[in-house]
């Protein structure tokens, strides 16, 4: 294959131009702290986002849009382009969701540092359980290790990729009859930004009477029979690192139950200061909190979300087109009308049949660099193989389209195939093993245009032995 001058990038946010009003406010008030005008603002605009009744499903990109993306290597493709509207409130305004009001959101460092905190404020500690979505990324669970608990891993039902709400009662079921109590919090994940079984996972948390943490760093402008994700449980957790769908540079931010939740947790992300003239503190705290800088940027950024929803959900459907006519390559799609996915990363499962060029080849050198993400040291290793890896046609696959100058990445592997987790309790169904040894995340990110899906799906097809 010819190479590409242009590197197709796996996601990456992008810029809107508004960013800059902002940061420029931020240093010509001198704010260029922890705390600030734009902190307070970015947190009320994330709270009537997250409590807001519009569905995004129904934006479409215009032909003209597509068109205009497919001729720039680095355009802006929206927002002039998208024709977005909402759709009728009140058919999406459900019964039961009227905690949204009290609902308010603190902007932190990071999603993970949101993670923490959620734990700190459900009083996890040593001692305690935590259920934990084994198919994610290894900063939903390791905050429970931060507070001396046990991540409890449950594998992922097929359909949505994500925690698998049956066997997660019989876990907790199981836990309790071991450990004679009930696990401490559980933390249910929207992997790739799909939706979970939101409402079943739900029920099972309220039966056990159990606070759930939902982890929507993916899902940002994801949304469940209308509701934003991030919204059902006690505490949601929202991300806007570099690759997200909307970017603080880092950043991320914890929706809370209502306002005394979020002093609480506003507590222990500025360093637990209790109230006298000089500084004492009678409680562990930490330096969580979001800079007005970047909240900034935050602000400019959450202007076009609901295009960047609706782009990358036009990226998907152009996959979904491609790939149904190829055989052995199954696109990752939603398949509940409950669903309203915004696409963060496009995957598709290939079967263990299907023959790649170079396939011969997979494995027999180590990776000398991270893979994907921003991670800027790695542990050089002795060997290329683990006990549990991609197939070797997704390995010679990944090779092949690096070579073409794009980027893909496999799945998460599973939190309970990872050696640091090896001695955690985990209850699994094999669904996450299969899908991290068959899938591929594609390039997704809001500058892939037409014709960049149209070069990667040539690249694929020309791999194919």
């Amino acid at each position: 294959m010819q190479r590409r001058e242009k590197r197709i990038i796996l996601c990456l946010a992008h810029m809107s131009g508004n960013e800059m009003k902002y940061i420029q406010e931020a240093f010509d008030t001198n704010w260029v702290v922890p705390l600030g005008p734009n902190v307070n603002a970015f947190e009320e605009e994330l709270k009537r986002f997250v409590t807001s009744k519009t569905s995004d499903k129904a934006s479409k990109i215009s032909d003209k849009a597509s068109k205009q993306a497919a001729e720039a290597w680095a355009g802006e493709p929206y927002p002039a382009c998208i024709n977005a509207h909402d759709t009728d409130p009140d058919a999406l305004w459900q019964e039961g969701y009227e905690d949204l009001a009290d609902k308010q959101v603190v902007a932190l460092a990071s999603g993970t540092s949101a993670v923490h905190l959620a734990l700190v404020a459900l009083g996890v500690g040593p001692g305690d359980e935590v259920m934990c979505q084994s198919f994610t990324f290894c900063a939903s669970s390791h905050p429970v290790c931060y507070q001396g608990a046990t991540p409890v891993f449950v594998d992922s039902e097929p359909e949505t990729w994500n925690m698998d709400p049956q066997l997660l009662d019989e876990a907790i079921a199981d836990r309790i009859r071991k450990t004679g109590k009930k696990p401490k919090a559980i933390i249910a994940v929207y992997l790739y930004g799909m939706p979970a079984k939101i409402a079943e996972i739900k029920a099972v948390a309220d039966k056990y009477g159990i606070p759930l943490i939902e982890d929507a760093a993916e899902g940002l402008g994801s949304r469940y029979r209308g509701r934003v994700c991030g919204t059902f449980g006690d505490y949601g957790v929202l991300s806007f690192n570099g690759n997200k769908m909307i970017t603080t540079s880092g950043g991320g931010a914890l929706i809370c139950p209502d306002a005394a939740a979020r002093d609480r947790v506003m507590f222990y992300a500025t360093q637990a200061r209790e109230g006298y003239p000089y500084y004492q503190h009678e409680h562990i705290g930490y330096n969580y909190r979001l800079s007005n800088v970047c909240a900034g940027i935050g602000r400019g950024q959450l202007t076009v979300l609901r295009e960047h929803v609706a782009w990358h959900r036009h990226v998907a459907e152009r996959y979904a087109e491609a790939f149904s006519h190829m055989d052995g390559f199954t696109f990752h799609a939603e398949k509940s009308s409950d669903s309203e996915s915004n696409y963060w990363l496009n995957t598709v499962v290939i079967d263990p049949e299907v023959r790649i060029k170079g396939q011969e080849n997979a494995y027999k050198t180590t990776v000398k660099g991270a893979v994907g993400g921003a991670a800027g040291v790695i542990h050089q290793v002795s060997q290329a193989r683990t006990d549990c890896e991609p197939n070797d046609n997704v390995e010679a696959l990944r090779v092949w389209l690096d070579q073409c100058n794009v980027e893909s990445r496999p799945l998460w592997k599973p939190m309970h195939k990872q050696p640091v987790y090896k001695d955690a309790p985990a209850y699994v169904n094999g669904v996450s093993e299969s899908l991290f040894k068959r899938g591929l995340c594609l390039p997704s990110g809001p500058l892939v245009t037409d014709a960049d899906i149209d070069f990667i799906i040539e690249s694929i097809n020309a791999a194919l032995s």
